[in-house]
């Protein structure tokens, strides 16, 4: 995408923003419900039921509306961080992705409206996800398996982030939503529009965004070698990006369902932070076909099919010049038919099938060109009762994995691989009163090994290592069990969810206690100065990750509170979450590494009428639980944050619109903090602190 249609994108968000603020009466509307989730849209989450039951058997949370404006980030995971269960990899505040119950890469799947995107994010902790929070209308997150539907690039969660590109339901006129944003840390400068137009046979869907960033201020001096911003200063080296994109897309309507398409567009520049000089140059186009037929035969409900074709690749520029080039190319093709029920039984079988060819040229190609094709039949069903719901189902795959080689670099051969993985699950929902619920499931899962895991065999900068596969690799194979109880009473509510999940060869990076020089000559002596690298094997152990995470809400002051409901109207919440996970090496008795450390969060959250306050705090506790391969343990910090929120309700002849200004404080006191599930804790330290105390003021006009 060419810098006209970056300045294209952000006129666009001004002139909508102009828009909307001519549309302002000289009186406001009529003030709004007090409730600090009033402007919040209602939550729906389907990514763990394809049948979508709003009472879910697995562990879930959905993120819209004003709840998603104010915890936004520059990255998936950025944005998603603090979740219970959930943290983040911060390879800098450019490249981060979620990680859910102490799982991260290939055992978390990241969906785009329900389908698979594909990008080069889980081989390398610098590699970014071709997603930005600025065009997300609505992003749910199932904690635990999710093999059983998506694969085993699902057994530690799913995140689904939803961007309605392919509208699936008819819109009454036209509506849209622009956003204009400002941080003072990292001198963040950000603009988005979306509009969307429909009547009851077709809907069409427009959204451009644009981003720029500098390098991000931190409370510590750091060293910075880079050639545009050399010295000595309080801010992360090379830490600097810009992002830009859009979409088009549109859906025809008929009487029994709708087909749709869609064509998008993601572009970002941005410094690796773990090498002061070098920068990763990034693009992905995904176009994607989406349908729905209902009732096609007197024994299904529906089918409902989406394809998509992703083109990705990446760069790695050093010191402006080109170097290693990452290529990922592929299509992902699902289909889904709801069964008709037979008297409390409803359920879904599917067929998913996704093609991948990667290609990485360059002195750090340390894998070699490949493809891998996976198709999967699977079955979804669940039966009411009485006292609440049991849900089961099966997955059966067929993976190839191929390796080509690569012409640049004789340490890679062709070879095959062929696995079967099976997973099956069951879970249950029980009423135990109006108020209380307990769930439970119980999943086994099998992961076929990635290309990388395989065929690795050079030197990662991201790791700092030299990396092995091992051609010889079984399926990685798992049991998971978890419990939970929720008990909800008006605006108060609660949750805690305890779980387990055992490995009987989970495939991680293990030190082999050899080192390699840059050409590869094993154990290469000290004394030539030749650099070497610590040698790191994929290799399948026994491993057990336990943990425990909770939330709730408890209404202080207002209706139904514990104080009354206040005279003048004011609603004052208090939100409180927290977990903690536990992962062992069973093989060694060590603990795995980048484990995220106990964590506890409190939130008091105000509105009254267009006016909404917060203030909060997360405290995570000393990582010293770590192993002895170079991982560094991080000391206990905490992190206070704010934010601000005033809505005005507008009119424009019969049309409604309304503007949210808002002010989000992050890192309030200026804590110098380092993340404990960041590899650069340990490879780069203390390149990467997390940021420091940063104001970020927004406005967004939504009609």
């Amino acid at each position: 995408m060419n810098p006209a249609f970056r300045r294209s994108a952000v006129s666009a968000a001004i002139l909508a923003w102009a828009a909307s603020s001519a549309l302002l009466s000289p009186s406001l509307a009529s003030a709004q419900d007090a409730s600090p989730d009033a402007q919040s849209l209602k939550e729906v989450t389907v990514t763990g039921n394809p049948l979508g039951s709003s009472d879910l058997i697995a562990p879930a949370a959905t993120y819209s509306g004003d709840g998603l404006t104010l915890r936004r980030g520059t990255t998936l995971g950025d944005t998603l961080d603090g979740t219970p269960g959930v943290s983040a990899t911060y390879f800098g505040p450019n490249a981060s992705r979620p990680i859910i119950r102490g799982q991260d890469g290939d055992r978390i799947r990241v969906l785009q409206n329900s389908g698979a995107t594909l990008d080069a994010s889980a081989l390398s902790y610098d590699h970014a996800v071709p997603i930005d929070p600025l065009t997300i209308e609505r992003i749910e997150v199932l904690r635990g398996p999710g093999a059983l539907q998506y694969g085993g690039s699902a057994v530690g969660g799913v995140v689904n982030v939803i961007d309605n590109r392919i509208p699936t339901e008819p819109l009454d006129g036209v509506m849209g939503r622009a956003d204009l944003g400002a941080a003072t840390g990292n001198h963040e400068r950000s603009a988005g529009v979306l509009v969307e137009g429909s009547n009851d046979r077709f809907a069409l869907h427009v959204d451009a965004f644009d981003r720029h960033t500098q390098d991000v201020k931190v409370p510590t001096d750091l060293d910075c070698e880079n050639s545009a911003t050399p010295g000595f200063g309080r801010r992360i080296c090379n830490s600097a990006s810009s992002t830009h994109g859009g979409a088009v897309g549109g859906t025809l309507f008929f009487d029994h369902g709708y087909l749709g398409a869609s064509a998008a567009t993601y572009r970002s520049s941005y410094g690796t932070v773990a090498e002061d000089d070098v920068r990763i140059g990034m693009q992905s186009d995904r176009y994607a076909l989406e349908g729905l037929w209902r009732n096609p035969m007197d024994f299904i409900q529906n089918i409902k099919a989406q394809f998509g074709h992703t083109s990705y690749e990446h760069t790695e520029f050093e010191g402006g010049e080109p170097g290693t080039r990452f290529a990922n190319d592929g299509n992902d093709l699902r289909v889904e038919v709801r069964h008709a029920r037979l008297g409390p039984l409803e359920g879904v079988v599917g067929l998913q099938s996704d093609a991948t060819r990667f290609s990485a040229v360059g002195e750090e190609a340390f894998v070699p060109f490949s493809r891998t094709r996976s198709d999967a039949l699977f079955i979804h069903e669940e039966l009411a009762t009485g006292w609440g719901r049991l849900s089961f189902g099966a997955r059966t795959e067929q993976v190839k994995v191929d390796s080509f080689g690569n012409p640049d670099v004789d340490r890679f051969a062709p070879d095959s691989h062929k696995f079967s993985p099976h997973s099956a699950a069951v879970g249950a929902l029980v009423w135990l009163a109006p108020q209380w619920q307990l769930t439970s499931n119980l999943a086994y899962t099998e992961r076929a090994p990635k290309d990388y895991e395989l065929y690795a065999n050079g030197p990662h900068v991201a790791t700092a290592a030299w990396e092995t596969g091992d051609a010889s690799l079984k399926k990685e194979r798992s049991t998971n069990f978890d419990i939970g109880a929720g008990w909800k009473d008006g605006p108060h509510k609660f949750n805690v969810n305890a779980y387990i999940s055992r490995f009987g060869n989970y495939i991680g990076l293990v030190p082999t206690g050899d080192t390699l020089s840059g050409e590869g000559e094993r154990n290469p002596d000290p004394a030539s100065g030749e650099e070497a690298f610590p040698e790191y094997a994929y290799h399948g152990v026994r491993a057990r990750f336990t943990g425990l995470e909770a939330s709730g809400t408890v209404r202080l002051l207002g209706e139904r509170g514990v104080a009354g409901r206040a005279a003048d109207g004011s609603v004052l919440d208090l939100d409180l979450r927290g977990d903690l996970v536990r992962a062992t090496n069973l093989d060694t008795n060590e603990p795995l590494p980048r484990i995220a450390p106990a964590r506890l969060g409190a939130t008091l959250a105000w509105g009254e009428g267009p006016w909404g306050a917060r203030l909060g705090f997360d405290h995570l506790a000393a990582q010293n639980r770590v192993p002895d391969d170079g991982s560094r343990a991080t000391d206990a910090y905490t992190l206070w944050k704010a934010a601000f929120t005033y809505r005005a309700k507008v009119q424009a002849g019969t049309t409604p619109a309304s503007l949210l200004w808002y002010a989000r404080l992050d890192n309030i006191t200026d804590k110098l903090a380092y993340s404990a599930t960041s590899i650069l804790t340990s490879t780069a330290f203390p390149k990467a602190p997390l940021p420091g105390r940063s104001l970020k003021i927004g406005l967004q006009a939504s009609f």
